[in-house]
């Protein structure tokens, strides 16, 4: 595996007894690089991301991370290689604080580091220091997709998969939270991983994207050259 690749997955199936949901997919992720991948809802991407992070046994094929191969490894192994999966819903700690559901996300680090870290989230998400003593229950759709985030963001991730971030939230909310991703793109030295339905969106923060269509990779290419491309705003895009 090149030094410059994050993630390689190679003729990768999965399935849900004899139903097939993942069909012989080929991804890469370069170290430093923002992915994409967009598709219609049952297209199979949520579930690519709890192959990744090890929740859902593979069929066949094979994962690498920098140079590892992590197919066969449990979902605690590939935290500790780096690999940290934010699902989606804004799934948080329901009874704990704001802030203990992040301190929860960086139990890996020293505390000088973790402290470090959420100073860096705090500037990340202010709203989330006026908030770190509320009950993460309590919290809206919208903040406590901030913290899910943030939890995530806490172990200095080296590859960060995000699942449909902006899943239910106002317009407003949703622009916040592309806005972040889009600093954390900028500021954090680490490869992403987005799955997004809003394609339009996902499309303009991600260098590459990979279209998936019933379980196969139908498009990838260049975000730009998707965009531009008539026949994909035509079927993705609706326009």
């Amino acid at each position: 595996m090149k030094e410059d690749l994050s993630l390689k997955i190679q003729d990768l199936t999965v399935g849900y007894g004899d139903v097939p949901v993942l069909m012989g997919i080929e991804i890469v992720v370069n170290q430093n690089e923002m992915v994409a991948i967009v598709g219609p809802n049952g297209a199979g991407k949520s579930t690519l991301l709890r192959c990744i992070s090890g929740l859902i046994k593979i069929n066949g094929g094979e994962i690498w991370f920098v140079g590892k191969r992590i197919s066969d490894l449990g979902y605690l192994e590939i935290v500790k290689m780096g690999i940290i999966h934010c699902q989606e819903g804004g799934k948080v700690f329901p009874e704990m604080d704001t802030e203990d559901n992040l301190l929860i996300g960086g139990y890996l680090l020293s505390r000088k580091e973790r402290a470090k870290q959420l100073d860096f989230i705090y500037n990340l998400f202010p709203r989330l220091k006026e908030r770190r003593n509320q009950t993460a229950g309590t919290l809206s759709g919208g903040e406590r997709q901030m913290v899910s985030l943030g939890i995530g963001l806490m172990s200095e991730p080296k590859l960060l998969m995000m699942d449909e971030p902006s899943l239910g939230l106002a317009p407003i909310i949703k622009k916040t939270i592309f806005g972040t991703i889009e600093t954390i793109k900028r500021e954090q030295k680490m490869s992403i991983l987005l799955v997004e339905q809003d394609a339009y969106s996902a499309l303009e923060l991600a260098e590459r994207s990979y279209v998936f269509d019933s379980g196969k990779v139908a498009m990838e290419a260049n975000s730009k050259a998707l965009l531009e491309d008539s026949g994909f705003k035509k079927i993705y895009l609706g326009v």
